[in-house]
């Protein structure tokens, strides 16, 4: 009667515990190397230019313009007035000093041009559109 006993297998287990701590960390990793946006950068989408080349800028102004035409000098927004005002600021102190203007490519044109008319009106002439 030996040979008709047979022991009776354990259930297997996945053992979870490994798993959770694996998933924690991955969590920690992902929250760790995240970037987050500072509130007063514009959402842009800069539009693709194939001839552009390399997008070198070694200035220290940026006036940023979103696709509903709101307009940012150095990631604060500015009014119209504004922009005006602080661009004569620059002026005092650096004529030759570039300026880098990053438009969203949904923005009007107008928006584009008044930003660039102002920044000539102001005498910085070293005008650079970012693209992608």
């Amino acid at each position: 009667m030996s040979g008709l006993y047979q022991p009776r297998r354990k259930k297997r287990e996945m053992n979870l515990l490994p798993l959770i701590d694996v998933l924690v960390m991955l969590i920690f990793f992902a929250f760790v190397t995240m970037q987050f946006k500072s509130a007063t950068t514009l959402n842009i989408s800069l539009p693709k230019i194939e001839t552009a080349g390399k997008n070198e800028f070694k200035g220290n102004i940026t006036i940023g313009i979103d696709k509903h035409g709101v307009v940012s000098f150095n990631g604060k927004i500015a009014t119209k007035a504004q922009l005006t005002d602080l661009l004569q600021r620059v002026r005092a102190v650096d004529r030759n000093i570039p300026v880098l203007i990053r438009a969203d490519k949904d923005t009007a044109l107008e928006n584009v041009t008044y930003v660039m008319d102002a920044c000539r009106k102001n005498g910085l002439n070293h005008l650079n559109l970012n693209s992608k």
